[in-house]
């Protein structure tokens, strides 16, 4: 069973992720992905290229383990510059769907002070549910 949207009556239509998700399967905890490729390498120096990583980075774990993105229940972002996100929201949106299409789960976006690696301007961490 795929992950399903859960939209409570009476809500405004949420923009951009889903308030729940349900779905019955193998749970996939994903580690907090940051803009860096698979050798460790951060080719993006901005933002929007951290993010696009990031989001490459956790569809490949996601794959490695049998799934695809649709089996994505919640993504948790954590940014260190929220005006740069909020400035930037219309060429997010076109970065994220580059990568993750049109499945939008749950989310949750923190903005901290810092993440552990000095250049990371971003770190997601997924979790999935496989069938």
């Amino acid at each position: 069973m795929p992950a399903i949207t859960v939209h409570p009556e009476g809500w405004k239509p949420a923009k951009g992720y889903a308030n729940g998700m349900v779905a019955e399967g193998r749970v996939l905890f994903v580690g907090g992905q940051i803009g860096w490729t698979a050798d460790q390498v951060f080719e993006a120096k901005d933002f929007l290229g951290q993010c696009e990583q990031a989001l490459k980075n956790i569809r490949a774990v996601v794959e490695a383990a049998g799934g695809t993105v649709e089996d994505i229940a919640r993504l948790t972002w954590y940014v260190t510059d929220k005006r740069e996100y909020l400035a930037k929201q219309r060429e997010m949106g076109q970065v994220y769907r580059s990568v993750m299409g049109y499945h939008f789960p749950a989310m949750t976006m923190v903005v901290v002070s810092a993440l552990v690696e000095d250049e990371a301007m971003v770190e997601i961490e997924a979790t999935a549910v496989l069938p």
